[in-house]
């Protein structure tokens, strides 16, 4: 099973400058939830930019065109195709970015698990492909959450399943 993980904006803004937008923390709850003990493939910027390196408790895999490119706790790969073909088919896979990524898998992905903020950024410069209009995907779960004190803006958990 391949699962995209991602938070999007209401504008599709999913980052700038190498960065998530939204550090809401009921998303990151919910990401660290879902994804322990499973396998996630991100791409070299994204691994850059994980605060403490490889995530704990998770196969960490990552996507990189550099050879003989070494990250502590990851295994690195040069494509996503790649990958995969190290994954068996009991795994759970999470795809988490970035953007380039996230295009790669859309075709492959068995299922969606988005944090969709009730926001539009400023500043964005990455953004999620629109699939809203492929019948393929159908909404099978949404939470709607309001505002707090440590989650700045309404947002809602959606999961989209291939159908």
């Amino acid at each position: 099973m391949i699962t995209i993980i991602v938070a999007i904006a209401q504008n599709g803004a999913i980052g700038y400058k190498g960065d998530l937008i939204y550090h809401l923390s009921a998303d990151l709850k919910r990401f660290k939830a879902l994804t322990t003990g499973n396998t996630v493939i991100m791409g070299r910027k994204t691994f850059e930019s994980l605060p403490k390196g490889a995530l704990p408790n998770r196969r960490n895999m990552v996507l990189s065109h550099q050879k003989g490119l070494s990250l502590p706790g990851a295994e690195v790969y040069s494509s996503l195709d790649e990958a995969l073909c190290h994954c068996s088919r009991e795994d759970k896979v999470y795809i988490m970015g970035g953007a380039q990524v996230y295009a790669q898998a859309l075709g492959l992905a068995d299922e969606l698990e988005i944090t969709l903020v009730q926001d539009t950024p400023a500043q964005a410069d990455a953004f999620f492909l629109e699939f809203g209009n492929d019948e393929s995907w159908h909404l099978i779960n949404k939470e709607d959450h309001q505002a707090d004190e440590k989650n700045p803006y309404d947002y809602s958990f959606l999961t989209y399943r291939r159908i």
